[in-house]
């Protein structure tokens, strides 16, 4: 591929290189290949269901590891633009009826009242057309409230993200999920006095998303007595993709000039590479709940972060041990064991390696980042679920896998998929250090194999865009990797606006 000065202008702007777009076209010509499955993960196979004393060993772990002086941080993606959740809303302007028809357009005015942000949203109403909601309502002017809520004249919910919207109410006033993040922090993630929140944000809105931090900060402070450091980064521009035409060469707009877009939340690996904390939580935005709802999220959080600390606590004191030289072929055995049967690893034929070779198997195996992820029961959502699958090297391991991933024109693949007992809801702890104190290179450990490609459009014209491996799904695929199962209360999102009314959220 030739590329003109302006291209390598560019290029050098982003951070990129003409090697990394030549890559990436190659993606667009060969594509990606399914991964193979060995399973869906299930408690039988792959997924831990404990008990209550298993339970209560983990939040013990995790509160004494908290007196340690670790630095433990909230990692939370909220770049997503809340228009999808007002989708139906949208559809509803554009109709060509005036008054609700369809199941979600009642539900949504026979609820208004509920909504968090129904005062701010009146008080607009208010200001814009000299009448309140109920008035509207009585002169079936439902567009005009509608309108106010989505536009940029009213509260432009219609193109705001998530995270800065009214989504619960309390007596004190209504809360942002970025303020229920802050208050999630305080209770499960608190080591010393010091919350570390991280949110990855879209430039556009960042100047929004801190005056909303330092207007917040120091009301949570004294809530819970503690100190926020909440530090914010967006998707880095070396992670955007080249955008292909139909015959896989670059795209140009109309001036000639390359297009690039996101890469995909996959490109946040980045992003977590750069945080300097020994234990991160990660969960979307949307996925919060108010303060009575609370109980199981944190008591669950506390849980699996045990967990993660009871697994590495093991690991690093195996790696010790093989850094020592003094391990018996016994003890590699019991590794090798612990590696099949608690991080689900299947292993070559031991006896054929001698013991020089088997240690540095082994020591290359746990030497990883570590990830405990919540799942939950299946319940028909969309989305990734937890499988055990076949790596290129023979072994196998655990991944959360998208539809996209999975070979469904295979009917026992479409099997697997289709009937998974468990989902995963993004409810992830992660070790980022190594035995040593030392930060994991986690960009050594993603699956650069994996991917997407979609196809979208610009000023009229067709393209290819590809998609980084997901951050939870290729980016994290060698990593050491447990699931654990958690109760479906502890996940519920805010995909739809009418998602606000149900009882977790009121």
């Amino acid at each position: 591929m030739i590329y003109t000065q302006e291209d390598r202008t560019l290029l050098a702007h982003k951070g990129m290189t003409e090697q990394q777009i030549n890559a990436q076209l190659e993606c667009f010509k060969k594509g990606f290949r399914f991964l193979e499955l060995a399973g869906a993960a299930s408690v039988e196979k792959g997924i831990l269901r404990l008990n209550e004393n298993e339970e209560k060993e983990s939040l013990q772990i995790w509160d004494q590891y908290l007196l340690k002086g670790k630095t433990i941080q909230k990692f939370v993606p909220a770049s997503g633009a809340a228009s999808r959740m007002f989708k139906n809303l949208f559809e509803f302007l554009e109709a060509p009826y005036d008054t609700p028809q369809t199941s979600f357009e009642k539900t949504f005015f026979a609820g208004i009242r509920n909504f968090a942000f129904f005062t701010e949203l009146n008080n607009c109403c208010i200001s814009n057309v000299l009448k309140d909601i109920p008035t509207l309502i009585e002169a079936r002017q439902y567009k005009i409230i509608v309108h106010l809520l989505l536009s940029p004249e009213g509260l432009n919910y219609g193109s705001l993200p998530k995270g800065i919207l009214k989504f619960h109410n309390y007596p004190s006033g209504p809360r942002t999920p970025m303020e229920e993040h802050l208050v999630e922090g305080a209770l499960y993630a608190r080591g010393g006095d010091t919350i570390h929140i991280h949110f990855t944000v879209s430039s556009e809105h960042r100047a929004e998303f801190e005056k909303l931090a330092a207007l917040k900060k120091e009301e949570y402070e004294k809530m819970f007595g503690v100190s926020y450091d909440i530090t914010f980064s967006e998707q880095k521009p070396s992670t955007d993709t080249i955008a292909a035409d139909m015959d896989n060469n670059p795209f140009r707009d109309e001036n000639g000039t390359l297009v690039f877009r996101p890469g995909g939340h996959g490109a946040l690996i980045e992003n977590l590479k750069d945080l300097n904390a020994d234990i991160v939580f990660i969960k979307n935005i949307d996925n919060v709940v108010p303060d009575n709802f609370k109980e199981a999220t944190v008591k669950y959080k506390k849980v699996i972060a045990g967990k993660l600390v009871e697994l590495q606590e093991q690991i690093f004191d195996y790696i010790r041990l093989l850094d020592s030289g003094k391990q018996t072929r016994e003890q590699m055995i019991e590794i090798a064991q612990f590696l099949q049967r608690k991080l689900y690893t299947r292993n070559p034929d031991l006896k054929v390696l001698e013991d020089s070779i088997l240690a540095l198997y082994l020591k290359e195996k746990l030497n990883r980042p570590i990830r405990v992820c919540g799942m939950v029961k299946n319940t028909g959502e969309p989305g990734g679920g937890p499988f055990l699958t076949i790596n290129t090297d023979g072994t196998i391991s655990l991944q959360i896998l998208e539809s996209s991933q999975i070979d469904l024109s295979d009917p026992s693949k479409k099997e697997m998929f289709v009937n998974g007992t468990h989902f995963n809801p993004v409810d992830l702890v992660c070790s980022l250090k190594d035995y040593q104190g030392k930060k994991f290179d986690l960009s050594a450990y993603v699956d650069k194999n994996t991917g997407f490609i979609s196809h979208k459009s610009k000023n009229g014209k067709e393209l290819k865009a590809l998609e980084l491996p997901g951050l939870w799904n290729g980016a994290m695929s060698d990593w050491n990797t447990v699931f654990v199962e958690v109760p479906i209360e502890t996940f519920n999102p805010v995909k739809t606006v009418n998602d606000l009314l149900r009882e977790q959220h009121q």
